[in-house]
């Protein structure tokens, strides 16, 4: 069984599927107007982990990553600029290419995560248009709409249901909305399903209401639905999603289908630096390339996120990444120079146990190192099993072939010697010949063995 925390409910529950041949999950995607940085990588790690427990479990999944190339204004609240406009004109370009340009990169970034983009449905939110005018049509044929001067806006108050999802204070949060530009919203929660154009856009739609473009909340209802159904097993995004983006998909899908969106909501934390949040417009991004200018391998960067709990809030530092990058270089290390045997079924249920149970890879980490040190499984046996756990992980282990290399006559003589100068207690010897062998580009390592020594490629 697979236990997991639902933001719907706030507490950890069993995870039935509506369908166990084909679970559909929907992650929130990247806005494609610049490069993503490694604290909006977290949330398709965590993504990508879901996935790859439910498929350990046995479950197919069918995943879709939304494309964001339009709608999404500076403001959450329908205010400011959209994003993608707004950097069309600071480079010159046309938005078309600005989309295409980061959502490459994007795609970039997941590869050297070790995430299987082959399997992903990844849709853009511009090539579903026709798909968000008729689900705005939905709501405005049941009532739910209301057309101000700047667009067509949700009206809030005729779903009680609004604020549900990770328990939202709505009182509260209607008296902190910005609501000074848009005095014509009814309620300061009310959000745009569409815009209507006031002055010159790349992107922009003939609809029933005027030409112009979507709001950023009613595409991702729109492309889940044409994905995966009215109502899925799976919706993820960041903590930051929780008081507005994903109320809003609830509230609109819920009232255009009479069906829940999805049964479990699942966010993850945020990554800081110096105790504060990462952001473009704080100007303290990370990227992946930033790290790989220092030598660390973007595993190394996924192996750190899976030391502690998706809802941890975590403090990114090069330091603690370069440790991670150490501990990983360990485990290829031993997968590189050992053979394979067969899993220890023993671990094999504890991992399944501690991953099962909310998805704690910080756990599932430490029991590898445990399975490691434990003198009563043989090597093969650890080799089998860790690259078993590495279903999960994904850190590559599986595509780690066993060193093969050929030993030269005069460094085996060379060990034969050292194995009598320490036989005659010559160490110094013995010292000066394992140095001349390192110097050949081979380590000599003393065991207890008939033969008393291993030599391996340095």
């Amino acid at each position: 069984m697979i236990y997991l925390k639902n933001t719907l409910s706030g507490i950890v529950e069993e995870f039935k599927p509506i369908d166990s041949k084909k679970i559909g999950m929907y992650n929130c995607g990247p806005t494609v107007y610049g490069k993503v940085h490694v604290g909006n990588m977290r949330a398709y790690i965590f993504a990508d982990l879901i996935k790859n427990i439910l498929i350990y479990n046995g479950y197919p999944v069918h995943q879709v990553i939304n494309i964001t190339d339009v709608g999404h204004l500076v403001s959450d609240n329908d205010e400011g600029a959209d994003k993608v406009e707004e950097q069309a004109k600071k480079e010159h370009i046309d938005a078309t290419v600005i989309t295409q340009k980061y959502t490459e990169y994007f795609m970039e970034k997941l590869k050297e995560l070790n995430i299987d983009s082959s399997t992903i449905d990844f849709p853009k939110a511009s090539d579903n248009i026709s798909e968000q005018i008729n689900l705005i049509k939905v709501l405005e044929e049941k009532g739910f709409t209301y057309t101000t001067s700047d667009g067509v806006y949700f009206d809030t108050a005729k779903f009680p249901a609004y604020g549900e999802l990770g328990h939202i204070d709505i009182k509260g949060l209607q008296e902190g909305a910005r609501v000074e530009s848009n005095s014509e919203k009814r309620n300061a929660t009310d959000f745009a399903l569409w815009k209507f154009s006031k002055e010159a856009r790349q992107q922009e739609w003939e609809s029933p209401w005027g030409v112009g473009f979507p709001g950023w909340h009613i595409e991702c209802s729109a492309m889940a639905s044409k994905y995966l159904g009215d109502t899925f097993d799976i919706h993820t995004g960041g903590i930051d999603h929780i008081p507005t983006h994903h109320q809003n998909e609830i509230a609109q899908s819920v009232c255009a289908h009479d069906a829940p969106l999805a049964n479990y909501w699942l966010h993850v934390n945020h990554i800081t630096i110096d105790g504060k949040k990462i952001s473009k417009s704080k100007g303290n991004t990370v990227f992946i390339e930033d790290l790989i200018e220092k030598n660390i391998s973007p595993i190394a960067y996924k192996y750190w996120i899976y030391t502690s709990h998706y809802s941890t809030l975590s403090n990114f530092t090069f330091e603690s990444v370069q440790a991670s990058q150490v501990a990983l270089q360990k485990l290829y290390s031993f997968i590189e120079k050992t053979d394979k045997g067969n899993i220890n079924t023993n671990y094999k249920e504890k991992f399944t146990s501690l991953i099962n149970n909310d998805l704690d890879t910080a756990k599932g980490i430490a029991l590898l190192w445990e399975l490691l040190k434990d003198t009563t499984v043989s090597d093969e046996d650890k080799k089998a099993t860790i690259i078993n756990f590495d279903e999960v992980f994904k850190f590559g282990l599986s595509e780690i072939k066993k060193k093969t290399f050929i030993v030269s006559q005069e460094v085996s003589e060379l060990a034969e010697k050292r194995k009598v100068a320490r036989l005659n207690r010559d160490f110094a010897l013995a010292d000066a010949l394992r140095e001349e062998i390192e110097r050949q580009g081979f380590v000599l390592k003393d065991v207890d063995t008939e033969i008393g020594y291993t030599i391996e490629k340095k």
